[in-house]
């Protein structure tokens, strides 16, 4: 969920010409990278976030409850595919089963784009020192862009994952904050920060690496490509880059879907939150096929999320470059 540099495969920047003198060209204070201000990649990554997360819940719903499943007793979980699951939801809850815990996404998401974006542009600009081919600088950008967003949005994703799960009781989001806050302490938002970043520092250098080459090798076919066609070019590699990471790291997102649940609607508590201890605990209940539960709905989430958010990421930041008298961009 990044954006291109100012000299990597998106056409090239131009300072702004004096056509539009009434609109004050920006000084290198305020133009940190890649023609725009840094509060302008914070609006347009949190749009991006927004509309990615809303559009994509009930896929989001129905890999929490895949992952969130429990046996009886010492018994593993059953076997339930994709199908299931969602005739399992409109059965027993209707549509709205779907969209339970959608205010906390929504409360979580946007502040959280908003630095995820800002973050790894600031670090591609710094790491990549001038060379926009540099897959390591994009990598090692988006670890630190995710480090610093989870910080922001794990609190707000351990509500919605607990008002996600069938037969949750909490009334919602503030009922919810309230009675972890009460029952469990300030900790039991944080007890699953370190497995998330740890999960999603791969997941994230997977993504934005496959991102920055697919995008590049897609707008190498052309490069006087039309907006239009760019849309497109972004939305493709994202929904590659997104699926790839997604199937990769689901392991490590059960371990943190199990986390977070842990003590509700009959999942199991876990005496330590070391992600050895979880693995160990869902190995020997489920077996290692465990640790892959939901990859189905989370490479579904992943892979149209990526694309939506790659696209309307890229769409905001044209919008702020025209905003700003840089119709080239």
């Amino acid at each position: 969920m990044a954006a291109a540099t100012t000299t990597d495969a998106s056409p090239k920047y131009r300072a702004p010409t004096d056509f539009h003198p009434e609109i004050p060209k920006l000084s290198v204070s305020e133009n940190p990278h890649d023609g725009l201000r840094f509060w302008q990649f914070m609006v347009a990554g949190s749009i991006a976030g927004s509309i990615e997360h809303m559009a994509m819940f009930p896929v989001d719903t129905l890999k929490t409850r895949m992952q969130a499943l429990v046996g009886s007793g010492s018994y593993p979980v059953p076997n339930v595919n994709v199908r299931q699951a969602c005739k399992s939801i409109m059965k027993n809850e209707g549509a709205a089963g779907f969209y339970r815990g959608i205010g906390a996404m929504g409360l979580g998401a946007g502040p959280a784009h908003a630095v995820y974006f800002s973050v790894y542009e600031l670090c591609k600009q710094f790491f990549s020192r001038g060379d926009p081919n540099n897959s390591a600088a994009h990598a090692a950008s988006g670890v630190c862009a995710t480090v610093a967003s989870d910080a922001v949005f794990t609190p707000m994703d351990v509500v919605k994952q607990r008002l996600q799960l069938k037969s949750s009781p909490y009334k919602g989001v503030v009922d919810c904050v309230r009675r972890i806050l009460v029952e469990e302490g300030m900790g039991a938002f944080y007890a699953s920060y370190k497995t998330t970043v740890i999960m999603n520092a791969p997941f994230t250098a997977v993504h934005f690496a496959t991102y920055e080459a697919a995008k590049r090798g897609l707008m190498e076919v052309s490069l006087d490509i039309a907006d239009d066609e760019r849309l497109v070019v972004h939305a493709t590699a994202g929904a590659g880059a997104g699926a790839l990471a997604a199937i990769v790291t689901t392991p490590l997102d059960v371990v943190k879907t199990q986390l977070q649940c842990q003590g509700v609607c009959g999942c199991d508590r876990f005496s330590s939150s070391s992600i050895g201890n979880v693995v160990k605990i869902i190995v020997k209940k489920d077996g290692y096929h465990g640790l892959m539960r939901g990859w189905i709905p989370r490479m579904l989430f992943h892979a149209p999320a990526a694309a939506i958010c790659w696209s309307t990421y890229e769409a905001s930041k044209d919008f702020f470059h025209r905003l700003n008298g840089n119709p080239d961009n």
